[in-house]
């Protein structure tokens, strides 16, 4: 017997959908906003709204945008990364400089 995944829509924030299967996010239509957009596994979303109420003290979090923070929760719930694996880069990559390099608030994870 498969257990049920719940996956939350990050548009309107209401709507949830249950699958069999375990992935980061999933992409559908939502029936209660009607945007296509990602339905983000609920284990995710409900360390993003823990680390939003209470922000960790090992990352400065209000510097990432939403994008990022999803990215780091999803880090942190579905492998082993912790939050001693972020950090938040400064500065704006120039022309001729690594792609890699990290813009204005930018949470990067080690290897």
């Amino acid at each position: 017997m498969s257990r049920n995944r719940t996956y939350r829509c990050l548009n309107c924030l209401d709507h949830t959908v249950s699958r069999e299967f375990d992935t980061s996010h999933l992409s559908v239509t939502c029936p209660n906003c009607g945007s296509f957009e990602r339905f983000v596994n609920d284990a995710v979303f409900q360390q993003f709204r823990a680390f939003e109420e209470s922000p960790p003290a090992e990352l400065d979090w209000a510097r990432l945008d939403r994008t990022e923070k999803l990215i780091v929760s999803e880090r942190l719930v579905r492998s082993t990364k912790t939050l001693a694996d972020f950090d938040v880069v400064e500065g704006e990559a120039t022309v001729g400089e690594d792609e890699a390099a990290a813009g204005d608030g930018e949470a990067a994870a080690g290897d």
